[in-house]
């Protein structure tokens, strides 16, 4: 489709798996990526995607990655905020750290980063941003405050720009995925929560990636907080 889409976070699980479908699809894609730079130039080599290091905790990080994305895109067609970090802890042990930490990397990445590509898309009057939240930012995880609160607060953004941005005709959603096999989700026990789950298994990342195909493709459907998670909730 040679569509023009920027992911953030995306050299390992949902966002490697995005990056690959979008590049089999013929789409150009730039990434970014933080620590990660051996499987971020596995996926460069794979796919032809351009990957860029940058810490999305860090403001002028953001605000290079997203020049990089303003030079290398006359238009850009998809943003997709996926960019994420997990801490499990008791709520009585966070610190003003994790804090800064996580909602800078979770929230205000995807809040600034969204800021400064929508003026791209109004100047087009199209495109389609889409959030990689969380089933925690549905219904809250135990031990796991800091990380659904802010991807509450991507479900939030996702709800008040899509109003903003539609008469631009920039469609906004939020993909909230449940249990999903990523590195990210390595320690959880899978037999305790896998009974839980009607479908019977945790999700793949190539299933949000689907998703999210889905929603870049699609011309109808926008502020909408969509939850791939195998009938965890109903």
């Amino acid at each position: 489709m040679n569509r023009n889409i920027i992911i953030t976070g995306g050299s390992k699980g949902i966002g490697a798996a995005m990056v690959e479908m979008f590049a089999n699809e013929g789409d150009n894609i730039l990434f970014n990526y933080n620590k990660s730079e051996k499987a971020a130039l596995e996926i460069t080599n794979k796919t032809g995607a351009e990957a860029i290091k940058a810490d999305l905790s860090k403001m002028e990080d953001i605000a290079s990655f997203t020049k990089r994305a303003l030079e290398k895109f006359d238009t850009i067609d998809v943003l997709i905020n996926n960019a994420g970090i997990d801490q499990f802890k008791l709520f009585t042990d966070v610190t003003e750290e994790d804090w800064n930490e996580i909602i800078n990397t979770n929230l205000r990445s995807a809040v600034f980063i969204s800021k400064e590509i929508s003026k791209r898309m109004i100047n087009a009057k199209r495109g389609c941003i889409i959030n990689i939240s969380s089933i925690w930012g549905i219904a809250g995880a135990s031990c796991e405050v800091l990380y659904s609160i802010s991807k509450a607060g991507l479900d939030g953004l996702t709800k008040s720009l899509a109003k903003e941005l539609a008469l631009s005709n920039i469609r906004v959603n939020s993909i909230a995925p449940g249990a999903i096999d990523t590195e990210m989700n390595k320690d959880i026990i899978k037999e305790e929560v896998v009974g839980d789950i009607p479908l019977g298994r945790f999700g793949k990342p190539e299933d949000i990636a689907k998703c999210a195909k889905w929603l870049a493709d699609d011309e109808y459907t926008t502020g909408q907080i969509i939850s791939p998670n195998g009938g965890w909730i109903i």
